[in-house]
Formats: structure tokens, C-alpha cells, sequence
């Protein structure tokens, strides 16, 4: 379920990175203004990259869910490394 709603999320980011990314190639490439350019694709490429790793409050109960479950629930491959005897 988690897959899906971040694919939602980072969609309706697209929505808004992906007009301002053509608008900076525009700028750049037809008109030949370079700081409009580089600032709004720099500008895409932020909303891209906050929309990834930015914790919002509405991914809090997600983390701390995560969090819970790792702290209780052990990893079966670290049990068997400790079973097996050192060299």
C-alpha cells in the first residue's frame, strides 16, 4: 500500500517539476537566457529531490510504524549468524 501512495505523491510533484523543467529547457536552449534556465530546472530538479527525502508530518505515523516494527520484530539472518560458531 505504501508503494502506491508514494507513487501518487511523486506524481502529483511531476505535476509541478515537469513544467517548470521544459520552461528552464526553453529559456536555455531557444531564447539563450541562462540564469532564468538553470534556475527554473534547479528549481524542478528541488522539488524532485525534497519531495524524496523531506519527512512531512503526514509521514510520521508511516516512520514511527517502521520504527516499531523493526525494534520488535528480529531479523532471521542475524539469528543465524549467531547460532553458527566463530572462527
Amino acid at each position: 500500500m505504501a508503494g502506491l501512495i508514494e507513487t501518487i505523491k511523486f506524481a502529483g510533484v511531476l505535476i509541478f517539476a515537469l513544467p517548470a523543467a521544459l520552461a528552464g529547457l526553453e529559456f536555455l536552449l531557444v531564447r539563450g537566457q541562462t540564469f532564468v534556465g538553470v534556475g527554473l530546472l534547479i528549481l524542478a530538479a528541488g522539488l524532485l529531490v525534497l519531495q524524496r527525502y523531506l519527512t512531512t508530518p503526514g509521514d510520521l505515523p508511516g516512520v514511527a510504524a517502521k520504527r516499531a516494527v523493526s525494534s520488535i520484530v528480529d531479523n532471521p539472518e542475524s539469528e543465524e549468524d549467531e547460532r553458527r560458531p566463530r572462527d
